[in-house]
């Protein structure tokens, strides 16, 4: 039985190939001394190519070259494809030494002056053929995804798509919308902003203030809420214990700046902000103050901060009833109405300290949003639209049927749904097939 061959590349001390004596494959002559060249370069070349994949040298795995590739996000992103073009440059760049290294290494009889010159042209070949791999691939990936030419592709700042949201998904806050869109294009096309757009979104539970943030980080950014460029934060998860506030204030802090660092542009969402400890609001004053522009700078680094509260909720519906009341039709009712009763319910409220926060008392909240409660018809648009999310079938009387489900304030009137559309989506289950 014929002995097996070790191979040149696995042995330190390869010197020219042994003959075969048991006869071999096609292309060696028995008792040959050594490989042809041909064979050497087949060899050479396909160890070559599995350096290439290895990514570096010490031969990591071939899982190194797409390292992050799949990175924001659930689906390989466009700033993975990016990272391969670096790579796979990097790795056409050591191909060269790799050639001229193997060669003289494993058959050194045949080590030529000018190797390093041949190694130069075949890493030049291989690079430019995966270069034209990668580029079909490309394509293939932007023709149903959009991709980024430049800049950070987490960031989208899709104003058309937001508009649209708040146009057609928001149902009953005609203010919210205007304001929330106009302000946030506003900050985000300013050449230089010279501090944090802070907007705080008041009105009762399911009035869509959790609904709107989401749509800002969604049209915002490619990757929504699990953008790495937003934060949320939820007061009663993030700090529920104000015996440990010392530790929140070190963390908020660290995790403000990982993001900013990481972002030029960046959101923070802090749900329930009416229970934030006095400490960390106190933390926050500071992020939300105006800044010194450094120089003539192109690009100033952005920041986003929404508060989201159920403070106000009862001064916002009384003041809306009231113009209903007096003949106001409901898309009449302005800021104007609101705006001063909705600050002096926040500042005089004893049940929270926001409102006795830097944040209120020095005006670093650029402006309070007031989110109105909803009627009948804004809770049958919710039923509508959770029935079509599902891909189920709906008639005007299940719509009517859900809509009737909900409780009504106040107990003369029944005008306001006590809980706004939060759980519409649950309602639709009686009526399941």
């Amino acid at each position: 039985m014929a002995t097996p061959i070790a191979s040149p590349a696995c042995r330190a001390d390869a010197g020219p190939a042994p003959a075969n004596p048991g006869g071999g494959a096609a292309g060696l002559e028995p008792g040959s001394p050594a490989m042809p060249r041909r064979w050497r370069r087949a060899v050479g070349l396909s160890f070559l190519l599995l350096l290439l994949l290895a990514g570096a040298p010490g031969c990591r795995g071939a899982e190194r070259l797409w390292e992050g590739a799949d990175e924001p996000g659930p689906a390989w992103g466009w700033p993975g494809l990016q990272r391969v073009r670096e790579q796979l440059r990097a790795a056409g760049a050591l191909s060269r030494r790799y050639w001229a290294l193997l060669s003289c290494q494993v058959w050194p009889d045949d080590c030529e002056a000018d190797g390093e010159a041949a190694a130069g042209r075949l890493g030049q070949t291989l690079i430019q053929l995966g270069q034209r791999s990668l580029d079909a691939l490309t394509t293939w990936y932007c023709s149903f995804r959009d991709c980024c030419n430049g800049g950070d592709c987490r960031i989208s700042n899709d104003f058309s798509g937001l508009d649209s949201d708040l146009s057609v998904r928001l149902h009953g806050q005609h203010l919210a919308r205007e304001l929330v869109f106009r302000t946030v294009r506003g900050y985000l096309e300013m050449p230089q902003p010279d501090k944090a757009l802070a907007l705080s979104f008041h009105g009762w539970s399911g009035t869509g203030k959790n609904f709107v943030a989401r749509m800002v980080a969604e049209n915002l950014y490619r990757d929504g809420l699990k953008s790495d460029c937003v934060k949320v934060f939820i007061t009663t998860i993030h700090f529920p214990h104000s015996k440990y506030v010392d530790l929140y204030k070190e963390l908020l802090t660290d995790q403000i700046k990982q993001v900013q660092q990481r972002c030029h542009q960046s959101l923070f969402i802090f749900d329930e902000a009416e229970k934030l400890h006095p400490e960390l609001l106190e933390l926050l004053g500071p992020h939300l103050e105006r800044q010194a522009l450094e120089g003539h700078r192109t690009k100033s680094p952005r920041a986003i901060f929404l508060f989201l509260s159920n403070l106000g909720g009862n001064v916002i519906n009384k003041v809306v009833l009231n113009l209903l009341k007096a003949g106001w039709a409901r898309e009449e009712i302005s800021m104007e109405h609101l705006q001063a009763h909705l600050q002096a319910e926040i500042k005089e409220s004893t049940e929270s300290g926001f409102g006795h926060s830097r944040l209120v008392k020095d005006n670093l909240i650029d402006f309070f949003v007031p989110f109105l409660p909803l009627e009948y018809r804004h809770v049958r648009l919710c039923a509508r639209d959770a029935f079509q999310s599902q891909e189920l079938l709906y008639t005007e009387e299940t719509l009517d049927e859900v809509a009737k489900m909900m409780t009504y304030v106040p107990k003369e009137e029944k005008l306001f749904s006590s809980q706004g559309c939060k759980s519409v989506s649950q309602r639709i289950n009686y009526f399941l097939p």
